[in-house]
């Protein structure tokens, strides 16, 4: 199941995306969804299931959300965004739900700006705010077959976008 949607109303974002998705994510797509001839930076992270955690072995992730609330959450990330770096003109957020496999992206983030540093302090902070705040639960299932889910109060702080620049 794949699901769009689209800002209306977000005047200087002028191309938004956002999508949660069982499918594999591709950064050539979120990277052409985030280019445009106005910007002078495209800065993309992308988040990758890794092979272990606090040295644990990890087999592989499985990731649940709920979609209309988390895709809620994405328009607020890049309206928040919008307020605080009025350059940015681009927000791209993608995420994975699912059995991932060890390698595989289950997060990318796009933001295109006319400057960088603004485009990484932006996207720095929406897969902050995206991790504290979307309804997307992460369970870790390790390779000796046990599975725990990942609290989101382990987040680290977060920091207000008008104290982070």
């Amino acid at each position: 199941m794949q699901t769009l949607s689209p800002i209306e109303n977000t005047p200087s974002i002028h191309k938004p995306h956002f999508r949660i998705t069982f499918a594999p994510l591709s950064l050539a797509d979120i990277y052409a969804l985030a280019d445009d001839a106005g910007n002078g930076a495209v800065v993309v992270m992308s988040g990758t299931v890794r092979s272990q955690t606090d040295g644990r072995p990890v087999a592989f992730l499985e990731y649940q959300a709920y979609e209309p609330m988390a895709l809620k959450v994405f328009e607020q990330i890049a309206l928040e965004i919008q307020q605080q770096w009025p350059d940015v003109n681009t927000v791209a957020i993608h995420h994975r739900t699912g059995k991932l496999s060890i390698g595989e992206i289950s997060v990318l983030v796009a933001v295109g700006c006319p400057h960088r540093a603004e485009a990484f302090e932006a996207c720095r902070y929406a897969i902050d705010t995206l991790k504290h705040q979307a309804p997307i639960w992460k369970k870790e299932h390790w390779c000796d077959g046990a599975s725990s889910w990942v609290s989101i109060a382990a987040c680290e702080q977060l920091t207000p976008p008008s104290q982070s620049r």
